[in-house]
């Protein structure tokens, strides 16, 4: 248990790719009064997937492990990893384990959807975003493609934080943020694209109904969680639009996530559409908009890369010339989903630390490359950076996003921001409030400032020769 409650309780829910987070959150001041954790796992062979009932499990051990806190909610909202294909019968079960977000199988599909209907200038105008080999829509092409007898048992298609969701409440709802990293539902209408739908051969009463910003979901069904029965469920949303929440952002704070994966992202007022594919063009979860660039190596790359040099993580060291591109799972930002680590420059004189500052270097430069793009004429070009996920606990992480990008840096002092960001949501239906005013009302954005770095110049330009040169390699 935490602090004691000073309001009404509300539980956020952070659902990711590893485990499944429960924050029970006073409304009214932000403190945290109880907390829950269980994990789940990825399975695969060379795609990245996971049976949906593991999270449902993990959610309900989550919540026990918060004690009375849970029994005494008022209001639940659910933030879970964006872009998976859940397929379900008509019973409402899985008809196989649900294809993640990280899953980079559908790149032929992917291609292929963009050059059919009309390219990606054409995909971003309409849908915001040109769907890389992560989006839904890619991964039902995928499904319908190389598992025809799954495809044709499918009755209805949800996103991870929708399954939970209909779970919770019996009711099939998503919400307008988690919905358009899915390739179906049209930024340009606001509604699902009945052409792109028939192209993949998917109805629309498949996909569950997107909730107005505010709206509830409905209220707590399910009788085998230790949640009141009636409480109301919130809409939910994805996990980036659901931190944007926990962070109360207001248009223009850029925000770098350095987790498995690492993300750049910031609230517009502007519709995002930018027909390279580097930045999608989210929706957020309250009216505006979520302009944001995904990486896929990010802490993970760069701890496998330390693990082969037996350093510790930390253990890096200046100087030197060499350059690496910690590709090592594809990569989502470059679109090079067949990419493979790139390292330049090497010498004999080259230390291990040094190596591993360049692993640092190439994944914080690939991050900062795509936030030029995120950020609109809008944005101050010295806004701090605030620096949030696992990384960002990291001296080395910091000092590298620092060197490179010439920014301020703010650390938030808050963590789990994911479930933090649903409470939020949970609080603002609840109390009738804005969720990011909330948010800023409980301060999740306070935390440790770091002043601004001289930009590493030098480094930037070594990396960006690599990567232009190393094009055709990459591409292999």
């Amino acid at each position: 248990m935490g602090a004691q409650s000073a309001g009404p309780l509300v539980v956020g829910v952070d659902s990711s790719t590893q485990s499944t987070k429960a924050l029970v959150v006073d409304a009214a001041t932000g403190a945290v009064v109880a907390r829950g954790q269980a994990p789940h796992t990825v399975s695969g062979g060379d795609g990245k997937e996971s049976d949906p009932a593991q999270w449902w499990r993990a959610l309900g051990e989550a919540l026990e492990r918060c004690g009375d806190a849970a029994r005494q909610v008022s209001a639940v909202s659910v933030g879970g990893q964006q872009h998976g294909l859940v397929a379900l019968d008509a019973a409402g079960a899985p008809v196989r384990p649900a294809l993640l977000w990280n899953d980079v199988r559908p790149a032929p599909q992917s291609e292929r959807l963009i050059a059919e209907l009309g390219g990606a200038r054409a995909w971003a105008e309409r849908v915001g975003s040109v769907p890389g080999p992560a989006f839904t829509v890619a991964k039902w092409a995928w499904l319908r493609e190389h598992e025809p007898a799954a495809a044709a048992a499918t009755a209805a298609v949800r996103l991870p934080h929708d399954y939970l969701t209909q779970r919770l409440t019996g009711e099939s709802v998503t919400d307008r943020g988690d919905a358009s990293g899915t390739g179906w539902w049209a930024s340009s209408t606001g509604s699902y694209d009945q052409e792109i739908l028939e192209h993949v051969g998917l109805s629309p009463e498949a996909l569950p109904r997107v909730a107005l910003p505010g709206e509830a979901a409905g209220t707590v069904h399910a009788g085998d969680l230790p949640l009141p029965h009636g409480a109301l469920v919130a809409a939910g949303t994805g996990d980036n639009m659901a931190a944007a929440l926990g962070l109360g952002l207001r248009p223009g704070q850029p925000v770098l996530s350095l987790g498995t994966s690492g993300t750049v992202y910031a609230v517009s007022t502007h519709r995002p559409a930018d027909p390279t594919g580097t930045v999608a063009g989210f929706a957020d979860a309250r009216g505006d908009w979520l302009p944001l660039a995904c990486t896929l190596n990010c802490t993970l790359a760069v701890d496998r890369v330390a693990s082969l040099l037996g350093r510790d993580r930390e253990a890096v060291e200046a100087g030197g010339e060499v350059v690496m591109l910690p590709y090592l799972d594809g990569e989502r930002t470059p679109n090079l989903p067949g990419a493979s680590g790139l390292v330049h420059g090497l010498r004999h004189h080259t230390t291990g630390g040094q190596l591993l500052q360049a692993a640092y270097d190439g994944a914080v430069f690939t991050l900062l490359q795509a936030l030029d793009r995120v950020l609109d004429a809008d944005a101050a070009p010295d806004a701090p950076l605030l620096l949030i996920g696992g990384g960002a606990k990291g001296r080395a992480w910091r000092e590298t996003v620092r060197r490179l990008s010439g920014r301020p840096v703010v650390v938030p002092k808050a963590q789990e921001l994911v479930a933090f960001g649903a409470a939020a949501q949970a609080a603002g239906l609840l109390l009738e409030e804005d969720p990011a005013a909330v948010a800023r009302r409980w301060g999740t954005a306070r935390g440790a400032e770091y002043e601004a770095l001289p930009r590493d110049g030098a480094a930037w330009d070594r990396l960006a020769a690599t990567l232009a040169d190393g094009a055709a390699l990459l591409r292999r």
